[in-house]
């Protein structure tokens, strides 16, 4: 490490070893914290829950959404897409703000109990009452992506460019086993309906326990993270001063970027290979119940054994990582994303060993790439402005993930089989990996300022 990189406040030089590793540990706590909302209320539940809700308002199968009619049955779809265009305009606003804040565990905190607080709100989603239950989950999740731009500009805060990989892979192993737990816990409450429940309660029993999670769990990393003192100067003027100069910060980090291409060069990577990642998580269910015939004890089976085996592939990863690079582990993720789209096309009907083997498969690379996709972007961007770039990643995740989603819709209805939808998928993978082996990864370490690791 330079003697620059030492002298900064806050900074990972200025922590004994034994310190160190006690603020990972805590970091890893929100990955445990926000996954059991992602997975409960995100992922299984909301959308069969609010379809049900707004079809008891409909009106010839029609509500009103922003003055629009639609069908109940679009309504998630609608408030994820709205959520997701308006985070991709908000999020790279706030991180100036993020990257000039010292006490940055009280802002991760905030936007957490906030969309706690928010997701909350649809508890009281009942009867054909489903418009604060689309206001909770739009809410939360908008928050829910400014409370994970903070979080990951965390990470180089608290490891060195040799242990982010490892770092990383441990956080996102948490949250699938946080995630895993209260899914099953949940899932065998809206299944067994034990003290007379209805399965609407259930549900919406469920999913607060997603929102009480979050909140509690995020007490940990919030009191047991330090404060980092900014690189960037401080700014006069008290908060309206700092809002100023954070607008006026990222006008000129948007100037700048040309002088970051590798960094830029792998945004582009990760706008194909994970929209496709997200894509084939999302379809999973559609293509396993449409498709293939399986029922709903399945579907959700599956969604807990690629949950729980996620935790081990993450884990994997990172000690992959550490042996050939993160860049070229990636690349072998994205080889076995290949490998699962293609034998999904090929899957036989009701074959419900092939389809659990096609679940370990996804469960096995799903953590792992995506950790390892988090940790090798954070060595390529400069210190000091970690928030704001890693808004500029979440923005791309968010902005740019209706393309996957488009694809597999125009080739389901141009073939009217999923089996073709699902597998051309592959062309996201093979794009993705394509840029990815353009990346100069010892080049963006360098141009960012950062210690290259002894493994690339």
């Amino acid at each position: 490490m330079s003697n620059t990189d030492a002298g900064l406040g806050g900074g990972i030089a200025d922590l004994e070893p034994l310190a160190l590793q006690k603020e990972q540990k805590a970091w890893y706590w929100y990955d445990w914290a926000n996954s059991a909302y992602v997975t409960t209320v995100s992922t299984v539940l909301f959308a069969p829950y609010i379809i049900a809700i707004a079809k008891e308002a409909a009106v010839d199968n029609r509500i009103s959404l922003l003055g629009l009619s639609v069908a109940p049955g679009s309504l998630p779809s609608y408030l994820v897409t709205i959520s997701t265009i308006i985070s991709a305009i908000v999020l790279p606003l706030m991180g100036p703000i993020a990257d000039r804040t010292a006490n940055k565990k009280r802002l991760l905190a905030t936007f957490a109990w906030l969309g706690a607080l928010s997701g909350s709100l649809i508890f009281f989603a009942t009867g054909s009452n489903w418009q604060i239950g689309a206001v909770g989950f739009f809410l939360a999740n908008i928050l829910l992506g400014a409370s994970l731009v903070v979080n990951d500009s965390i990470l180089p805060l608290i490891s060195d460019e040799e242990n982010r990989d490892r770092v990383s892979s441990r956080g996102w192993a948490w949250g699938y086993l946080g995630g895993g737990l209260l899914l099953a816990v949940n899932l065998a409450l809206v299944t067994v309906l034990p003290f007379g429940l209805s399965t609407g309660e259930a549900a919406r029993i469920s999913m607060l326990s997603a929102c009480i999670w979050w909140a509690a769990f995020t007490l940990i990393p919030y009191l047991r993270l330090r404060d980092h003192e900014p690189v960037l100067p401080p700014v006069e003027g008290g908060k309206h001063g700092i809002i100023a100069e954070s607008f006026g910060q990222l006008g000129r980090t948007l100037r700048e970027l040309p002088r970051y291409p590798v960094a830029l060069n792998f945004l582009l990577a990760y706008l194909f290979f994970n929209d496709g990642i997200q894509t084939v998580i999302a379809s999973a269910s559609t293509y396993g119940s449409e498709e293939l015939g399986f029922g709903q004890s399945v579907l959700i089976g599956t969604i807990l054994l690629v949950q729980f085996v996620a935790f081990g592939g993450a884990l994997v990863f990172g000690r992959l990582a550490a042996r050939f690079g993160s860049k070229n582990t990636i690349l072998g993720g994205l080889v076995i994303w290949m490998v699962i789209v293609t034998a999904a096309l090929f899957l036989p009907e009701e074959g419900l060993v092939p389809f659990l083997l096609l679940g370990v498969a996804i469960g096995v690379v799903l953590g792992g790439t995506q950790a390892l996709a988090r940790s090798y972007f954070s060595l390529l961007i400069p210190r000091g402005k970690e928030a704001e770039y890693f808004s500029f990643y979440h923005a791309m995740d968010r902005g740019t993930s209706w393309f996957g989603t488009l694809v597999f819709g125009l080739v389901y209805q141009l073939t009217d089989s999923y089996r073709p939808a699902i597998f051309a998928l592959i062309a996201f993978f093979v794009l993705g990996g394509a840029l990815l082996l353009r990346v100069d990864t010892a080049r963006g370490i360098r141009d960012a300022g950062n210690e290259v690791p002894a493994v690339i």
